[in-house]
Order: structure tokens, then C-alpha cells, then sequence
């Protein structure tokens, strides 16, 4: 099997690939943070490192064949000077010219050395590094799963596990594929998702779970390998034309399983692929249509939803708040003289909520919270646009962002860096953000008119739910306008209620689920009475309402 480091590994990267090799390198020479900045303006580097304590920016030159020039030295120059990097690299697959060497010397007698490294060093780095970076110790909880998705891949060669956003599905994935490759280091692993960013991160993930001599790979419309031993982490789009002329892997793994439906791309790749052992990973296994996944992964092996993680300690514990300010209360009155659909009662009993007063209660919250960094959720992209502009207005927010799918892919990768680093301090974001995006000092998030199925409301609520060092809780604002929204919260409220005995981690307060409005409190309490159905209800779903005396 190839390493990947290996030449053949090297040259069958091609462009793309190979600064992601030497990202994984990175990792296993000690670095604490590497970001891959490649792209449109990212100033002459390609990755930011740091290591040993100091700022690195390399460039990476992959070549087919041939030397890297002079013009190469500069660039990185110029990267180190943007980014006032302590450490400088130009780093390719194959060597340098001789003006490359001269100008790197020449360059060192003013500043210090820009490091030149080739092939051969890279080949030479690959047996002094260690055979894994990092120890990866599960869980109690991520240490059961894994032994039940072991027993039924073992049993029927199926197997599905739920876990809720923040509790460590890819690491509990990531073990899967160790300790398939211990038993049977030549088999080929198969990664797929649905999109290539969660792909790219995906691949990225799961290195730590992989010793040095496992070759990884992206298989996606940008890159194309010859090679697919050991793992490939690929779109289903692209895994596909694989499958059909003859690729079969013997492990695959299905991310964000909850997108396999009952036919296209999904389910035909599946069917080819039947002799693989198959497993599918997920937050949220609810379906828009309606369609269940177990029908080809079978019943879930392991599942450990967010009401249990928060009650265990392993989430961090919830201060929830449902704003219903904009009730309309004639409509109330009426409601139980009609059998309304969701969709026509939602669309009279919420009133518009103001942006205005949106930014109002973020304002309070925010005030109230050490370190605050929101994310807004928002409906559109224009409204996306639009609220980032009124939270632009107040000094607090004047480098609030937009992210979304509209803007170019550079400029969405720049923003999420920016809000990582603590630079931009609140986004306000459509549907992007709802899944493969780690951002674990999020401790407020604002749903901001929006409607939602069950499965985006529980991954955009996983976004805040991720523990950290000095981080227990997150402050959620709902702006509610959708009786389904207002049902999950009552769910979960209830599940976080419940009695039975509870393995208790620390000494953490229950998590508060509340009204803005006590008035709609009850109300809501004596309507919703069966949250769970009306949780994942159609818009055609019909309504009955009890009559409600006069106040």
C-alpha cells in the first residue's frame, strides 16, 4: 500500500491533493493549527501553520515533471511579509531549479532562510514522523457505540448510528475504518457525502484515525485520482462512475446518511456495492419525504440524541428562550371554530417580526455573556444580507458577516476563518452552517424568522451545542414563527424533564426551555399536547384547537 508520501503518491495528488498531503504532514510534525488558505487572494501561501510555537506559511508546487523557479521564492516572501509568518516554505513534489537556490540565498542574507523542500525530503520526513498524531481515547458512550456498529457490521454487514450534532459521529466513523484497516490493512475504504466541502472536511477528520502508511484521497469533481487504494473520501456524484466501472471498496461509510433516499445516486451505489460492509452515520435520520433509512442500513445500532447528551453533561446545557411576542391573538380565538393545515395557521397566527427587534434582544444577551459569538440563522439570503446590515449599524456588531451559498467559495472560507479566529464576532447565515461545520466557541445562536423541519432545527441547534474549556452553555433566541418549531421545543423540554435515573458527569443546572410570553406558555402547553407528532408534520397536517374562555 501506498504511504502518502510516497513519489507515486505525490504525483498522482496533482494540484489540488497536494497541499492537503502536506497538511497531513503538519499534523503528525507537531502542529497545533493548520488552515488551508489556497485560493483567489490568499497573498502567495497556501497553508498557515503553527509549529513549535512560530507562524509558518508555505507554498506547495506539485509538478508532473520538472523543476520549481525562482518565481516561487517570491511569492512566498510575500506570503510571509502578509501574514507576518515567522517561518516561510516552498515545498514541491519534485526540486528546484538553480535560480530557485540562488534567489532563496540571496533572500536569506536579508531575512531569515526560506526552506526549500523537495520529494526527497518529503520522502525522507515520512519515516521519522510518528505513525499517528494525536491519541484518540472514546468515550464511554462513543466506546459502546462502536462496539455495537462492530457487532452488526460483523452480523449482517449493515449498521447505522445516530448521535447528535457535537457528540463525535465522524470520530466514532473514524474508528470504524481503524479497526476494519488493522484487521485487513490492503482493503479499500470508501467516505461518501453529499457535498465537496463535507467531503474535504471529512478527509481531514478522519487522518488522526489513520496510521502514516494509509494513503488518503478527495474524489470529487475538481480531483480525479488514478489511484484509490486505501481511503477515498468522495461525493456520491462522483463515487459513483467509480462504482459502475469497477471500484469496490470494502468498508464503506455514508456521512449525513439521513440524505440516502429510497432511489437515485445513493441507493444505486449502495446496490452495487452490496458485498461492502456499509454503515451510515447521522444527527438527524428524519426525512423530509418521509423515506426510512433503515430499510437499507437496517435499525440503528447505536442512538444518543441531544436530550441525553445535555442531561449526561457531554452538550453543553441549553438557556432556550422562544420569543412569540408576535402572536396574533384573534386568531387565537378563532383557531378552535376552524380545522386549519399547519402551513394556513402558521401563515395567520404569527405576525412579521421587525429585524429591528431581533438586534434588540441579541443586544441584551449579549451584554450578559462573557466571550459572546453568535450566529444568526436566518431565512434567505437576502434576509441573510439584510439583518448582517442592521447589525452592522451598531459599533458592538461592525464586522458582522453574511454566509452563505451565494457568495463565491474563497470568500465563504475567508469569513468562516475570520469568525473562528474571533475577528468577526457574529454571522448571520442561511442553510450552510447546518451541517460538517465545526464551530465550537459558538455560545449564542438567534433563529431569526425562520420555519424548519425537525432535522434543521436540531442541526442548527447542534452548532452551540459543542463543549470547550470555559464554555458549559448556550443562549438560544427563537423568533417562532412556526407551530412545529415551538412543538420541538416542547419535546425537548419534556425529554430534558423526564425522570429516570441519569448518569450525572458534573454538577450542571437543567437546561431552561422558556416563553417570552407566559401567556403563550400555557396556551401552547394545552394545544401541543402530542409534540412529537406535530413536530414533523406536513404543512397539510389539519389542526383542531380547544376553545379558549375569555380572558
Amino acid at each position: 500500500m501506498r504511504s502518502f508520501l510516497s513519489p507515486a503518491s505525490l504525483l498522482d495528488a496533482g494540484p489540488h491533493q497536494f497541499p492537503r498531503q502536506i497538511e497531513r504532514l503538519l499534523w503528525h510534525l507537531g502542529s497545533t493549527s493548520v488552515a488551508n488558505i489556497d485560493g483567489p487572494g490568499d497573498e502567495g501561501g497556501d497553508i498557515l501553520a503553527c509549529l513549535r510555537g512560530e507562524d509558518w506559511v508555505i507554498q506547495c508546487k506539485w509538478k508532473r515533471r520538472g523543476a520549481v523557479g525562482a518565481e516561487a521564492i517570491d511569492e512566498v516572501a510575500r506570503a510571509r511579509d502578509s501574514y507576518r509568518a515567522h517561518r516561510a516554505v516552498v515545498v514541491t513534489n519534485t526540486r528546484f531549479s538553480p535560480d530557485a537556490q540562488r534567489r532563496a540565498a540571496n533572500l536569506a542574507r536579508l531575512g531569515p532562510p526560506i526552506l526549500l523542500w523537495t520529494g526527497g525530503d518529503l520522502l525522507t520526513s515520512f519515516d521519522r514522523i510518528p505513525t499517528r498524531f494525536g491519541h484518540v481515547i472514546p468515550r464511554p458512550y462513543q466506546a459502546e457505540a462502536l462496539g455495537s456498529l462492530s457487532d452488526d457490521l460483523d452480523n449482517t454487514g449493515r449498521a447505522l448510528l445516530v448521535l447528535a450534532t457535537g457528540l463525535g459521529k465522524t470520530v466514532v466513523g473514524g474508528e470504524v475504518i481503524r479497526a476494519h484497516l488493522e484487521r485487513h490493512p490492503s482493503d479499500q475504504v470508501l467516505v461518501v457525502a453529499h457535498s465537496r466541502d463535507l467531503v474535504a472536511q471529512l478527509e481531514r477528520a478522519l487522518w488522526r484515525h489513520l496510521p502514516k502508511k494509509v494513503a488518503t484521497r478527495l474524489l470529487t469533481g475538481e480531483t480525479r485520482p488514478d489511484d484509490l487504494s486505501g481511503l477515498t473520501c468522495a461525493t456520491v456524484a462522483s463515487a459513483l462512475p467509480a462504482v459502475r466501472f469497477g471500484y469496490r471498496p470494502s468498508l464503506v461509510m455514508i456521512d449525513e446518511v439521513h440524505h440516502l433516499g429510497a432511489s437515485g445516486q445513493y441507493d444505486e451505489l449502495l446496490l452495487t456495492l452490496e458485498r461492502s460492509r456499509q454503515f451510515g452515520v447521522t444527527a438527524t435520520p428524519w426525512r423530509g419525504d418521509a423515506h426510512d433509512i433503515t430499510e437499507q442500513l437496517g435499525p440503528p445500532s447505536f442512538n444518543f440524541g441531544i436530550e441525553e447528551g445535555m442531561r449526561r453533561g457531554y452538550l453543553a446545557q441549553v438557556d432556550y428562550k422562544l420569543f412569540v411576542d408576535d402572536i396574533d391573538w384573534d386568531t387565537v380565538k378563532q383557531a378552535s371554530a376552524h380545522s386549519y393545515g399547519l402551513a394556513e395557521l402558521n401563515a395567520r397566527l404569527f405576525l412579521p417580526q421587525r429585524d429591528e427587534a431581533i438586534r434588540d434582544q441579541l443586544g441584551t444577551v449579549w451584554a450578559s455573556t462573557a466571550k459572546p459569538r453568535a450566529i444568526v440563522f436566518c431565512r434567505t439570503v437576502e434576509h441573510a444580507e439584510r439583518l448582517a446590515d442592521v447589525l452592522r449599524r451598531t459599533p458592538l456588531w461592525s464586522d458582522a458577516l453574511a454566509l452563505h451559498a451565494g457568495l463565491p467559495k474563497r470568500e465563504r472560507q475567508k469569513r468562516l476563518l475570520a469568525f473562528r479566529s474571533g475577528e468577526v464576532p457574529i454571522l448571520t447565515a442561511v442553510d450552510i452552517l447546518n451541517e460538517g461545520v465545526d464551530v465550537p466557541d459558538v455560545n449564542i445562536l438567534c433563529f431569526a424568522r425562520v420555519t424548519h423541519s425537525r432535522r434543521i432545527f436540531v442541526q442548527q441547534l447542534g452548532r452551540g451545542l459543542r463543549l470547550r474549556e470555559g464554555k458549559d452553555r448556550v443562549v438560544v433566541l427563537d423568533f417562532v414563527s412556526d407551530l412545529r418549531r415551538i412543538a420541538a421545543a416542547l419535546n425537548l423540554k419534556r425529554s430534558l424533564e423526564g425522570d429516570g435515573e441519569i448518569e450525572t458527569l458534573a454538577h450542571i443546572m437543567p437546561s431552561s426551555i422558556d416563553f417570552s410570553d407566559q401567556r403563550v406558555a400555557t396556551l401552547m402547553d394545552e394545544w401541543i399536547k402530542d409534540a412529537a407528532s406535530l413536530e414533523t408534520a406536513y404543512d397539510e397536517y389539519r389542526l383542531q384547537f380547544p376553545a379558549i374562555p375569555n380572558s
